[in-house]
């Protein structure tokens, strides 16, 4: 048990400390691949310095609720961070306490909460993006749960420990075409859960075309503080699953040992830093959609996802 929880301690850490620097190359590349010079890798860290050092105004009249959500923001990939295999390929004490559908449920609450915390920030803008959040969502939720249903199909289990086996052993059920479909479906909803292109341009600042990023508007110091550092995490929590449960289940530590971790924590962040370079290439090809051609690639995810679960269960 020690053991465990020092493990779980670590994965924490890992997500804790490296999530804001995976959100600065991100940022980075993409500004090179324009041939822009941009800011430096570590420019989340100072931002992040200089926000929780700031006072914070609260709006008048608003209530528990905006104050609450920030924390709820920052704590949630945290917990999803306890159920999912970051640097281990064994389960770890709480690695049962829930699924990936329950996962999904988790971060479900933050957004919810995160959408009603615009909203009572009565700024106009907060309330459009919160809208558009949750159109958004409505249309993502879908295809996750269909993906999941996939897994499911194809792994007899949504707990991420096992699904990350079954991709292993043996190797061919890693190029099976369901889960070349189940890839194609979660990466695209990277891309909508994250807010970037082609659904939302993070780098916009023209409030009338924001999506997820006008919701924060009202915010300051502390709690915006802590809504960046969640967003960070959440995309590193996502990158995660992809890559350690669905597409890369490699490289994760087999025992406990500091080098395994060690070895572990770099092939993961190895992974990461390609997927990356996929989302740059993917920025750098596109641009972003407007707001009812949204539904466009969202409705091409859940075909993806329909296709992948239909072709499991034919066994194709």
């Amino acid at each position: 048990m020690p053991e465990a929880v020092a493990l779980n301690l670590a994965q924490l850490a890992f997500v804790l400390a490296l999530s804001p620097l995976f959100a600065g190359l991100l940022a980075r590349c993409k500004e090179l691949v324009q041939s822009k010079r941009g800011p430096s890798i570590f420019q989340p860290y100072r931002d992040l310095r200089k926000l929780f050092g700031k006072d914070e105004r609260v709006p008048e009249g608003s209530s528990w609720i905006f104050r609450t959500a920030p924390y709820l923001v920052f704590v949630v990939p945290l917990l999803i961070t306890m159920l999912i295999p970051v640097l281990t390929s064994f389960p770890l004490f709480l690695a049962f306490a829930g699924d990936m559908l329950a996962a999904g449920f988790i971060f479900a609450v933050s957004g919810f909460f995160f959408t009603l915390a615009a909203i009572d920030g009565e700024n106009p803008y907060g309330t459009m993006g919160a809208s558009r959040t949750r159109m958004v969502g409505f249309l993502a939720e879908p295809v996750i749960i269909v993906a999941l249903f996939t897994v499911s199909f194809v792994a007899n289990s949504t707990i991420p420990y096992i699904v990350q086996q079954h991709w292993v052993h043996p190797i061919a059920n890693f190029f099976a075409p369901s889960h070349i479909l189940l890839m194609i479906a979660f990466f695209m909803i990277i891309l909508a859960e994250t807010g970037r292109i082609p659904v939302d341009n993070p780098s916009g600042h023209f409030e009338l075309a924001m999506i997820d990023e006008s919701k924060a508007l009202e915010f300051s110091g502390r709690s915006f503080a802590l809504i960046k550092y969640g967003g960070y995490m959440k995309f590193t929590v996502l990158a995660i699953v992809f890559l350690n449960v669905l597409t890369t289940p490699w490289g994760l530590a087999g025992d406990g040992s500091v080098p395994a971790v060690a070895l572990a924590a770099g092939a993961v962040s190895l992974k990461i830093v390609a997927l990356i370079v996929a989302i740059v290439v993917v920025e750098s090809s596109y641009s972003k959609l407007r707001l009812f051609r949204i539904s466009e690639f969202l409705g091409g995810a859940f075909a993806v996802s329909v296709t992948a679960m239909i072709t499991q269960l034919l066994h194709l």
